[in-house]
């Protein structure tokens, strides 16, 4: 139901890019004639729960701010109106149904300024503690606002087609060089519109941005864009500040530390508490516990964990916390590389004092080779290994020695992480500029595995069946089934995680269904000989396959 929804999404606004969107102000009750008021800054999404959402934007005068929405483009049936004139307006919707899609329009009581189109609208968060298919993207040291930032956009875009992304976080340095407001326009609303105005942006601070903030006072501009929980609005134990807060989604539990400025002593009011925050996780039905913050704890990129203090300090006073809390995955920026490591679990010091026995898994995580990372069912356990990931390279990249231990892989080079949730399981995978899966791995909470990682699918039931003949030369059919209709994707990657081909990206209806792959890359030219991997995946679905080559 919720991709179904999602695809009409796509539909109305190709029909309206046809049609033209004439009458829609009217339908809604706002005025047609030419608007008094300029928008300076576009709507962008804050503070989204299963209840409740928050939409800021900006105009260059003082107006009071109103917020039409409702279950159309053309049948926006409830307002909120906020009396006071003000040229940043953010308006707080409250008594949301879970799980919805919401149009909305923005403006003054007299003017639409933007909305009341296919083009502007939202899918709220499900209810907490349910098990939904989740999409994450996740950026860190986006903020350069120049043509590398604009490619790692462009290529998730292009990734992610029409799948809608959830959600997504931004680990810090979110705008060079001094985080003024300036370059947040140039570096966040002007490079990111239209993922703003559909998807909820969780932000951490980094240390460019802390360039123009008072951390005492909580001002500046970081702090004066972002609206961030305090008083645990969207789930976990108030912290009290925008600095550090948590948030729930569906089953997972995301945790924002604040690296650059907060006290990061061990009886500090945050890690305070982080641990008070851990300890209500098992109440809400969380499965997965997420941390992110921008200082890493482990690098060998353009910044090293072992001679930075900040970095020393979370590694030996953040990680111990979290891991006795079962935190699942921790992502951080600042080292401008592509960082990720081996399922482990107790590391608290230098590079050299990692050993063995601290590789809970020393696997790479991927099906079709060693396999999931495995975790007990249910909620968090204490000390059940972590993944820890450096994604410092969605703007700029600055090299690195790449040999810190806790590491699997390490790469100079410019992308973003996107993350899926559903059906007891996390695949991540960290997509280059040119669109190509240069790391993937899965966390899977399952009981042990009886079968072998190229059989393992990401759900009982739909998935891929069978590839036949298999070797081939030159053609196999491969088939799938699905219980509900659903667009559907079916690729082809090489052993290294590069995309070989796209083979099929349409909606199928229920049942079961076969395509065929002719051996061919993107280009139609004949790959070589050797072994392949076929990728299916629809909403809540992911099946990986081995197929083999021979010419």
């Amino acid at each position: 139901m919720r991709a179904n929804l999602i695809i009409l999404i796509a539909i109305l606004a190709i029909l309206a890019s046809a049609a033209g969107v004439a009458g829609v102000a009217s339908a809604t009750g706002a005025p047609t004639a030419a608007n008094a008021t300029t928008l300076t800054r576009a709507p962008y999404l804050q503070l989204g729960t299963d209840h409740s959402i928050t939409i800021r934007w900006r105009t260059d005068g003082p107006t009071d701010s109103c917020v039409s929405f409702g279950p159309s483009p053309t049948n926006l049936t409830d307002s909120t109106t906020l009396p006071d004139s003000t040229i940043e307006h953010e308006v707080l919707l409250e008594e949301l149904n879970a799980d919805t899609i919401y149009y909305y329009s923005i403006g003054s009581s007299t003017e639409l300024l933007a909305g009341a189109d296919p083009d502007h609208w939202f899918l709220t968060a499900p209810a907490t503690g349910t098990d939904t298919p989740t999409r994450v993207w996740v950026l860190g040291d986006s903020g350069t606002a120049d043509a590398s930032a604009r490619a790692v956009r462009d290529a998730y875009l292009a990734y992610t087609g029409s799948v809608h992304t959830d959600l997504w976080l931004m680990l810090g340095d979110n705008a060079y060089d001094s985080g003024t407001d300036l370059e947040y326009q140039a570096a966040v609303f002007d490079t990111y519109p239209t993922m703003l105005r559909k998807s909820v942006l969780w932000p951490t601070l980094g240390n460019h941005d802390a360039v123009s903030t008072d951390p005492d006072t909580q001002t500046g501009p970081y702090y004066d864009i972002f609206t961030l929980p305090t008083a645990g609005e969207a789930g976990g134990v108030p912290s009290q500040t925008e600095a550090y807060y948590s948030f729930d989604y569906a089953n997972i539990h995301f945790i924002c530390l604040e690296s650059s400025e907060t006290d990061l002593s061990p009886q500090g009011a945050m890690f305070t508490w982080l641990a008070q925050d851990l300890a209500g996780t098992s109440a809400t039905g969380a499965a997965w516990i997420i941390a992110f913050w921008h200082y890493p704890p482990y690098s060998r990129g353009s910044h090293d964990s072992d001679t930075n203090w900040h970095m020393t300090k979370m590694r030996e006073n953040a990680v111990p916390i979290l891991e006795a809390g079962g935190v699942d995955l921790v992502l951080s920026g600042h080292s401008h590389s592509y960082e990720r490591s081996y399922l482990i679990d107790g590391h608290y010091g230098l590079a050299v004092s990692f050993e063995p026995s601290m590789l809970v898994d020393s696997g790479d995580g991927r099906f079709a080779s060693d396999g999931p990372y495995r975790k007990a069912p249910g909620g968090p356990v204490p000390h059940a290994g972590t993944v820890y990931m450096v994604a410092g390279s969605s703007g700029l990249t600055g090299g690195g020695s790449f040999d810190h231990p806790v590491m699997y892989t390490s790469m100079n080079s410019l992308g973003s992480v996107v993350m899926d949730f559903g059906n007891q399981e996390l695949y991540v995978r960290f997509i280059d500029t040119g669109g190509f899966l240069r790391d993937f791995f899965s966390i899977r909470k399952s009981e042990p595995a009886t079968d072998g990682p190229a059989t393992v699918s990401f759900t009982p039931g739909p998935g891929l069946r069978q590839i036949r003949p298999n070797p081939f030369n030159p053609l196999t059919a491969i088939s799938f089934e699905i219980d509900t209709s659903a667009e559907v994707q079916i690729r082809v990657f090489d052993l290294r995680g590069r995309r070989v081909a796209d083979i099929a990206r349409r909606w199928f209806p229920a049942g079961a269904h076969e395509v065929t792959w002719d051996g061919t890359d993107d280009h139609g030219a004949a790959v070589a000989s050797g072994a392949y991997l076929v990728e299916m995946t629809a909403p809540g679905v992911r099946d990986l396959r081995k197929a083999t080559l021979v010419r």
